[in-house]
């Protein structure tokens, strides 16, 4: 991308005061555009406008939610009739969990009972069966899917959307990280690295929890007069450092960014106050059910922001998927916490026209072996797994790509998180060899020198 179609290469470069800065600096994406005198022209037509990414932090097993693999049932308890990947720690024994597969709705999806709401919905659903990934521990692939890098502090893919296209609310971030993990790089998942702070997420929650719903440093026990007087202060304080330094986007980047904190003050609670949402809309994303109750009040969340015009919503599980042992009783909880929100936020996608020009993305950093660990579990599987995609752009009630009979390894049309995120940005109408940012003497993208737009799921 050259400096012309998106300058705002030098924020970041110059430290100014803002309002709790983990919090407030994220909120001026749609501002800072306006600061900077450009916007950015879409490279494709777009054929969506926002993503909600619905993160399934531990690794779920493909093997027993979208992948179906008859030999597992038929050699279960066999050893694998391959090699396994080097220092791999799991018996070499085939494990066949107790789910059933069933071909589903009109298109004959085939998803197990594991996830009986979503797979009422399998006609909307497109699922990429052949996906690989970097790296073995949560660490590194947990990094992979939120910044493409699984060793490097990167910004995420939230960062580089709101930097690329800013927010559809004046008023509202461009991206929000609903109830994030603490571990496996904890804010560097959703921060904006080098990218200018006002792209990283604005956080409600953690590691899979709602909270109460309340933003940092905006909704305190600081109230009226008060806070009004420390925006005035911060503000002061950034046209002073303005006034010394001569003109400066990042410093005019803080002010806007504190200006759109102070507007926020009134804008937010209304959109992050589920109170006005009906009985029945609380029933059916399950807040009524303590099983349900948090999960699904972050994609109750996640669907009035989507509506407001925030760009790139996550809502995570919590590291709640990585079961090494007790496969059956883990997974169980696990989709009984998330499976009818999930559900539930699709289909109120629909009735509210927002489907077709939202993405969801549903998936975890890898997969799960299809070989035993230990008694009863599942070891971390890079190798070989599946993410779900939904919404515009794409193709529902359609599988791509193969694993082997077994689900270890992704074999046909295999599909890398770099091609995910190059996919996702193409849809977006990014082009992901385009959206670039200088720094430390190169350009950077979020997929690096790699990937390639999935044509094949493409609708």
């Amino acid at each position: 991308m050259n400096t012309h179609s998106l300058d705002r290469r030098r924020f970041g470069t110059v430290s100014s005061i803002t309002l709790g800065s983990l919090a407030v600096s994220a909120f001026a994406p749609n501002r800072s555009l306006q600061a900077s005198g450009t916007v950015l022209r879409p490279h494709v037509p777009p054929k969506i406008r926002r993503v909600i990414f619905l993160f399934q932090h531990g690794g779920p097993s493909h093997v027993d939610t979208f992948d179906y693999k008859p030999l597992l049932a038929r050699d279960d308890g066999k050893e694998l009739p391959f090699a396994l990947p080097p220092n791999l720690d799991a018996v070499p024994k085939l494990l066949n969990g107790p789910w059933k597969f069933k071909q589903r709705g009109q298109s004959g999806l085939w998803v197990s009972d594991l996830l009986p709401h979503m797979a009422s919905q399998a006609d909307s659903l497109c699922v990429i069966r052949s996906m690989h990934t970097n790296g073995q521990s949560h660490g590194q692939a947990v990094g992979m899917v939120n910044t493409g890098s699984d060793n490097l502090v990167r910004p995420s893919i939230g960062a580089w959307i709101s930097y690329a296209l800013g927010s559809d609310h004046p008023d509202l971030p461009a991206h929000v990280a609903i109830g994030p993990a603490t571990a496996h790089g904890g804010p560097r998942n959703y921060g904006a690295a080098f990218l200018p702070a006002m792209h990283q997420a604005t956080v409600v929650g953690s590691n899979g929890k709602f909270g109460d719903g309340r933003i940092p440093y905006l909704q305190g026990p600081v109230q009226g007069n008060m806070i009004q007087q420390r925006f005035d202060l911060i503000q002061q304080l950034n046209q002073n450092h303005l006034d010394q330094s001569g003109p400066d986007r990042e410093i005019e980047g803080a002010i806007e960014a504190v200006d759109l904190a102070a507007r926020m003050r009134l804008a937010a609670p209304e959109v992050f106050d589920l109170a006005n949402e009906s009985a029945a809309t609380h029933q059916a994303y399950g807040i009524t059910d303590k099983k349900t109750e948090s999960y699904g009040r972050g994609c109750l969340l996640a669907r009035r922001l989507a509506e407001a015009g925030v760009r790139f919503i996550t809502v995570s599980s919590g590291q709640v998927w990585d079961q090494h042992s007790r496969l059956v009783e883990g997974h169980t909880k696990n989709a009984g916490a998330t499976d009818l929100p999930i559900a539930a936020l699709i289909a109120d996608l629909k009735q509210r026209g927002l489907w077709d020009d939202t993405l969801i993305v549903w998936g975890g950093e890898f997969g799960r072996t299809p070989v035993v660990q230990g008694k009863n579990g599942r070891d971390h599987n890079p190798q070989g797994f599946s993410m779900v995609l939904g919404g515009g752009g794409v193709r529902g009630g359609f599988s791509y790509g193969e694993t082997d009979d077994y689900g270890y390894y992704a074999l046909h049309d295999r599909v890398h998180m770099h091609d995910l995120h190059a996919t996702i940005l193409h849809l977006l109408g990014i082009d992901h060899e385009r959206l670039t940012y200088r720094y430390a003497g190169r350009d950077f993208r979020l997929t690096d020198v790699h990937g390639d737009v999935v044509k094949g799921i493409l609708a």
